[in-house]
C-alpha cells in the first residue's frame, strides 16, 4: 500500500533567485530555513518555511526553460495557499503592486478564491478557508 503523511515541499525553479527570493521573503512572509550555493551548478537552493508546516525550495539555475502555463499546459496547474480572509490579501498584494485576478466563487464549494503569479508567471491560488 501507498501511504503519504502530507505533502513535504514544493519546489520551484526561478529565472531570477534574487527577485523570486524578495518575492517569496519579503512579500508572501514565508520564513528562511537554509540557502545553500551549490557552485558545481552554479545553483541557489533556498528552503523556505510556510505556516510552521509545509516548506517550498526554490531553486536557481542558470538560463532555466520557460514552462507554458497558459492556456491550462499540461503539468503542475499552480500551488495555493489558504487564507482567512481572502479580501485583505488581496488588497495587501494590490498594495505591492502584485496584479491579482477578480475574487471569484468556488461553484462545488462556495469558497471565495483567486489568482496571482510569481516573478516568473507561476500561478498561485488563495483560497479563502
Amino acid at each position: 500500500m501507498f501511504n503519504v503523511n502530507r505533502i513535504h515541499h514544493i519546489a520551484i525553479i526561478c529565472s531570477n533567485y534574487e527577485v523570486s527570493k524578495q518575492f517569496y521573503v519579503d512579500l508572501l512572509g514565508f520564513k528562511p530555513l537554509n540557502e545553500v550555493y551549490r557552485e558545481e551548478r552554479d545553483s541557489y537552493k533556498l528552503d523556505l518555511l510556510v505556516n510552521d508546516i509545509y516548506q517550498i525550495e526554490l531553486f536557481s539555475f542558470p538560463n532555466p526553460k520557460e514552462r507554458p502555463s497558459y492556456p491550462e499546459a499540461a503539468g503542475l496547474r499552480h500551488i495555493a495557499f489558504e487564507v482567512n480572509n481572502i479580501e485583505e490579501t488581496v488588497q495587501y498584494l494590490q498594495s505591492s503592486n502584485i496584479t491579482v485576478e477578480e475574487i471569484r466563487i468556488d461553484p462545488i464549494t462556495a469558497k471565495k478564491f483567486s489568482f496571482f503569479a510569481d516573478p516568473d508567471g507561476l500561478p498561485i491560488e488563495l483560497y479563502e478557508a
